[in-house]
């Protein structure tokens, strides 16, 4: 773990280390992931059973044995411990309706010469989700990504998710029956962001992908784009925590390690004012390790990717973060929003002493899908948007092109391009 102080004379080359955290090495899979694409869009469904005999540890014997049943997802279900399939129905709730409110609308404008501008905002037809599976099995991520595309007006939903050994993920299972979802396929990796993107014998070809993955699966819908839309290229997870003096050290501890038990390259990054609290911090860090079940992976995250910075204030605190850009960022400060209109980059940000990281994962509501690596700077979080597009609307009454018509002619005869002009000026009264 890095632990530094803003005024060292290393400080320079330790916070560009951190800065670089999210630059993932592309170019080491390009060629392997550029290949099963191509071997999809050639042989498709006959590509996909051969990757998943390769990679799943399984062979499907037929086209059928790529989907899972609605009947096994009904199962899933109704085998739900109770007291589990409330939370999901609690989780489900809270993300539609905070969702809900995130949906644009169509607008019209009309001018008093008879212009009406605006703009239409529709659903694309179809969206292809990829949810991770396995061992790393998320149902909130089904959940984060199945509902903004149902809110948005999405009639085909496909979700792929890889199944090593033919063994679906039960709680997975169930939340997609929850989410109404009916195409599910047991695909996995570039596989399937490459049969979402171009089509195979039985899974359609999509309009958008969502969803989080690794290298492969990122560095496939990097490919893809253009082919089809996604949302962004998301890397390892991450979690930077602004705090001073009122904030408990035992809590913030656990939240840092939340993402470190996440994945060995995620990120966890303390900024704070106070030696006293990064001291604390580093000793319960320590304390938790010796808890966790995933005591090895956070280990080691925590140790080559965790950082816990002292920096002369809180204003200095703040900018340090603003560059960092986080996918997570908690204050854990006792006047938190005060400090809300300084903070420019994170791709969430959870405000107080009772609002950590992981509420934000299951229940809180807002999307969970987040930009990570710094790409905070320009992307948004997953939401009902990614869903849908926009098409101008533009509507000119006679009086309107009358008044003007002519400057528009007079731009297009600049351009040189005499057709536009004359197509404006044969409509102009004389």
């Amino acid at each position: 773990m890095i632990f530094t102080n803003s005024n060292s004379d290393s400080f320079k080359l330790e916070f560009e280390e951190l800065l670089q955290r999210g630059k993932m090495d592309i170019a080491t899979v390009s060629s392997i992931v550029s290949n099963i694409i191509e071997e999809i869009k050639e042989n498709k469904n006959k590509a996909l059973k051969e990757h998943i005999s390769k990679f799943d540890n399984w062979t499907p014997l037929t086209d059928a044995d790529l989907k899972i049943s609605t009947s096994s997802m009904l199962k899933a279900y109704e085998n739900l411990d109770s007291k589990l399939k409330s939370a999901l129905h609690l989780a489900y709730d809270r993300i539609k309706t905070y969702h809900e409110k995130l949906k644009p609308k169509s607008w019209f404008d009309t001018e008093l010469n008879g212009t009406i501008l605006g703009q239409k905002v529709t659903a694309v037809d179809s969206a292809g989700l990829y949810i991770p599976g396995g061992k790393a099995a998320y149902p909130s991520s089904l959940l984060m990504n199945v509902i903004p595309a149902q809110v948005a007006g999405v009639e085909n939903i496909v979700v792929c998710t890889p199944t090593p050994n033919n063994e679906p993920n039960e709680l997975l299972l169930a939340a997609c029956h929850l989410c109404g979802v009916e195409q599910v396929y047991k695909v996995g990796g570039a596989s399937a962001i490459a049969a979402m993107a171009y089509g195979t014998e039985n899974i359609p070809k999509v309009d958008v992908i969502t969803g989080p993955g690794n290298i492969f699966v990122a560095t496939a819908k990097k490919m893809v784009f253009g082919e089809v839309n996604i949302d962004m290229i998301a890397g390892p997870s991450e979690i930077g925590i602004l705090a001073d003096d009122s904030a408990n050290a035992n809590h913030l501890a656990i939240d840092l390690l939340s993402q470190a038990e996440h994945d060995e390259m995620a990120t966890s990054i303390l900024i704070t004012p106070s030696l006293k609290l990064a001291n604390e911090v580093k000793e319960e860090i320590e304390n938790w390790l010796l808890k966790l079940p995933r005591q090895k992976m956070a280990r080691k995250s925590i140790e080559e990717r965790g950082a816990i910075i002292v920096t002369s204030d809180m204003n200095e605190a703040i900018n340090l973060m603003n560059e960092i850009a986080p996918e997570h960022l908690e204050v854990a400060t006792d006047n938190a929003f005060e400090y809300l209109p300084f903070i420019k980059h994170a791709g969430a940000i959870f405000l107080g002493h009772n609002t950590p990281e992981a509420i934000g994962d299951y229940v809180a509501g807002p999307n969970h899908t987040l930009p990570t690596g710094g790409t905070a700077k320009f992307y948004s979080p997953l939401g009902v948007e990614n869903f849908m597009k926009k098409t101008s609307i533009i509507s000119f009454s006679s009086k309107a092109i009358n008044e003007i018509g002519e400057h528009c002619a007079l731009i297009a005869n600049t351009e040189g391009l005499t057709a536009h002009e004359q197509s404006v000026r044969v409509r102009l009264k004389k």
